[in-house]
């Protein structure tokens, strides 16, 4: 349609008002452009990237063009241009004329409409909704290709649309827009692990499909265990060596709790961390088989109040033989490592036993590797499980995060080994014993016995090197924690050469609170 022969469509733009109007700008094309005036017309040497002249708006000595409005400067046009109007415009501008290939006669812009709760009547017809200019009004029009109206799409669309309501189709309508959000974010996630995995494939552990999955845990029947990240399920390899599969059905993030898991763990060897043998990543399905613990996690020895007989193997030589193992184990991540480790949540879940209970440290989640230079680690946000987390991790008031933040994790672990319980019971009646670190301080301190359960000579001496040793990773000032070497130095020494470390916390109240 010549500009001659209608109105010019960038004229209209000058002063839109679509207010009570059926139409809308449809802002996925919309553009802001500035429209200027020149004298006279750009050279086909122009560099600059204009529409134009816009031919029903320009006249003699004075030419409209348009330009982006990111592009606009006063600096880089000719002195004897001027600006006139912002304007939106719509993306039909790309590709058309620009000014130093020739005019553009009509320039367009593209509005919308939305007439579905007004087009119902339609839907039983080969017709479609169109609008009437004259009365302002939706009208029935036949179809120019019949094909399109029987289009099984269309007619489900619509008849859905009549059934159900235009409120009920719009919900309809965002929740697959959602969909599709969801199922772009999990392609995001699939390609940054399958660029991981390829950079890591010349190293162990060996890739697994979902299949091979099946086939080791016989389609997943006996499940060990149950938690945050998903399920764990006994499995065996075909060669008969038992293994333990983790699936990851609920995992945090764009797959980082994956990523860290298959980096950290799988490029190191110690007797005191679970061996990670395998892996999965097969469209949104992740597991990671690791060497089965036949005695499972210590949590269930030492917080079990049902399971008497498992408590009474604990004694207190393996509850000091355990905590040497376990401190060994985050000795060697913080040391051993050609990048520090921090593991971020040392607690008696993730602790898990062999069959003579000797511990290896699991789940590493939650790891963040770093230099062995760096002391002070970059921390957003609080990472842990409550009642493990160091203070400095709620609040740099209290110090920087380091691997002395394991050191804290670690140290609440002993007490909970001591105590048999959980360092906060509040369903215990005496007040007093409610925070147990707190509890062994003052019992300590005074000089009073711990009266726990002993069975044989030396087991009181274990009971307070253990309980001490705690007190002295709990210490809320990080630097006065001692780093792992010396742990394993006082664990492995006499009780004689222990000091009573100070009072390691403010108060049990402030340290409830932040659990």
């Amino acid at each position: 349609m010549d500009a001659h022969d209608t109105a010019c469509t960038l004229q209209s733009l000058l002063s839109p008002d679509l207010t009570n109007s059926r139409f809308y700008y449809n802002d996925n094309y919309l553009e802001e452009q500035t429209i200027f005036n020149r004298t006279k017309r750009f050279q086909l040497s122009s560099s600059l990237d204009t529409v134009g002249p816009i031919d029903c708006i320009s006249y003699d000595r004075n030419f409209v063009y348009l330009v982006e409005s990111e592009e606009y400067s006063e600096e880089i046009l000719p002195s004897d241009c001027s600006k006139y109007k912002t304007v939106n415009t719509t993306s039909i501008y790309r590709g058309l004329p620009r000014a130093s290939t020739g005019a553009l006669n009509n320039p367009g812009i593209e509005i919308s409409w939305s007439p579905i709760a007004e087009c119902f009547h339609c839907k039983n017809s080969d017709n479609y909704c169109g609008f009437n200019t004259t009365s302002n009004s939706t009208i029935c029009c036949k179809h120019e290709n019949p094909k399109d109206a029987d289009s099984p799409v269309v007619k489900i669309l619509v008849s859905i649309a009549a059934s159900i309501g235009g409120s009920i189709f719009l919900v309809l309508v965002i929740l697959l827009l959602y969909k599709s959000w969801k199922s772009e974010n999990e392609k995001e996630t699939q390609l940054k692990i399958d660029k991981f995995l390829q950079d890591y494939r010349t190293l162990n552990p060996t890739r697994y499909t979902y299949s091979d999955l099946k086939k080791i845990t016989g389609k997943f029947k006996k499940r060990l265990g149950q938690g945050g990240y998903g399920s764990v399920f006994r499995g065996k390899f075909s060669n008969g060596i038992p293994v333990a599969v983790k699936m990851l059905e609920h995992s945090k993030g764009k797959g980082e709790e994956f990523i860290n898991e298959v980096a950290t763990i799988g490029r190191i060897h110690h007797f005191n961390i679970v061996r990670l043998l395998g892996f999965c990543s097969e469209g949104t399905l992740r597991g990671l088989i690791y060497e089965f613990m036949p005695n499972g996690s210590l949590e269930k020895f030492i917080f079990s109040r049902e399971n008497e007989s498992a408590q009474r193997l604990l004694s207190w030589e393996k509850l000091q033989n355990i905590a040497i193992g376990v401190a060994r184990g985050v000795e060697y991540l913080h040391q051993g490592c050609n990048e520090r480790i921090l593991h971020f949540d040392i607690k008696p879940h993730n602790i898990l036993l062999d069959h003579n209970f000797r511990p290896k440290i699991s789940d590493f989640g939650l790891a963040k590797l770093c230099s062995k230079e760096q002391s002070i680690v970059t921390m957003t946000a609080a990472r842990g499980t409550a009642g493990y987390i160091a203070p400095e991790l709620f609040s740099r008031n209290f110090g920087e995060v380091s691997y002395k933040s394991d050191v804290f994790s670690y140290g609440m672990m002993l007490l909970e080994m001591v105590g048999c319980r959980k360092n906060i019971d509040l369903t215990i009646e005496n007040q007093s014993q409610i925070y147990f670190p707190e509890w062994v301080y003052n019992k300590m301190s005074q000089g009073e016995e711990l009266n726990f359960e002993i069975e044989e000579d030396g087991d009181v001496e274990v009971a307070k090197k253990l309980a001490i040793v705690g007190l002295w990773c709990i210490q809320w000032n990080p630097t006065e924690r001692p780093s792992m070497p010396t742990v394993l130095q006082m664990l492995e020494g006499d009780l004689q050469s222990l000091e009573m470390p100070p009072k390691p916390f403010v108060s049990s109240d402030v340290e409830m609170g932040t659990n």
